[in-house]
């Protein structure tokens, strides 16, 4: 979701930001989809830099920067906060990639992540800003939406309103390919303590290591995770 304030530089800063948390991306992609000249877009991508709200990874590309995570690190979320205890636990048993999302419009924002040490991951940096028509993430996310707000998400979506009436049946989803080739996921939704779902917790990781149905395998121990998780709440 963009929002406009009328501040042109801020306006254009935030685009790059956010292009650059969808996914890590270079000068070419960062104008493709800003819309912004190349050489406005590298100045603000390069400024972003030196504050540390960007840096560029190990292949050169642009991608959320430190500095993203100590400004989220000072403000209290009880949800972040439970999922510092939680999210490391669920990474040692599965070994795989966890994340903590929670639905803004019509995407998901990684708000808590946790990685294995070493090994082939799918990472997504705290920060990330993903859209909400593939992975199992989107799938939990819509499949508890009111009605309305659901039916709009399905408009261009990779699942279908069935997909999501059993996701509601079992309690959690999967996917494999749908949000990035090679890349398999298991989520289950996290409840308020009024029963309202206000996110999602995922393990993933390459399909030829957690299989094209991961549910099958880290289900239990996902919805235990999220069982710990909202008792802290």
């Amino acid at each position: 979701m963009r929002h406009h304030s009328g501040i042109g530089v801020l306006d254009k800063a935030m685009g790059v930001l956010l292009a650059a948390a969808e996914r890590p991306c270079n000068l070419s992609d960062l104008c493709e989809r800003t819309a912004l000249p190349r050489a406005t877009a590298h100045r603000l991508a390069v400024g972003l830099e030196t504050h540390g709200m960007l840096l560029r990874n190990g292949d050169g590309l642009w991608q959320i920067g430190p500095r993203v995570g100590e400004l989220a690190s000072a403000v209290q979320d009880p949800l972040v906060d439970a999922a510092a205890h939680v999210l490391p636990r669920l990474r040692d048993i599965t070994g795989e990639s966890v994340q903590l999302y929670r639905r803004d419009g019509t995407e998901r924002v990684c708000i808590a992540s946790a990685e294995p040490p070493s090994g082939l991951r799918d990472t997504v940096p705290t920060g990330t800003r993903l859209p909400m028509t593939a992975g199992s993430g989107a799938k939990v996310l819509a499949a508890w939406c009111a009605d309305h707000v659901r039916k709009d998400l399905l408009t261009g979506a990779r699942f279908t309103e069935r997909t999501l009436a059993e996701v509601r049946r079992r309690g959690w989803a999967q996917s494999s390919a749908e949000r990035e080739q090679g890349v398999a996921s298991v989520a289950a939704p996290i409840r308020d303590p009024r029963g309202t779902v206000v996110a999602a917790i995922s393990v993933s990781g390459p399909t030829d290591r957690i299989g094209r149905r991961p549910g099958t395998r880290w289900a239990d121990d996902l919805l235990a995770a999220a069982d710990a998780l909202q008792r802290r709440l």
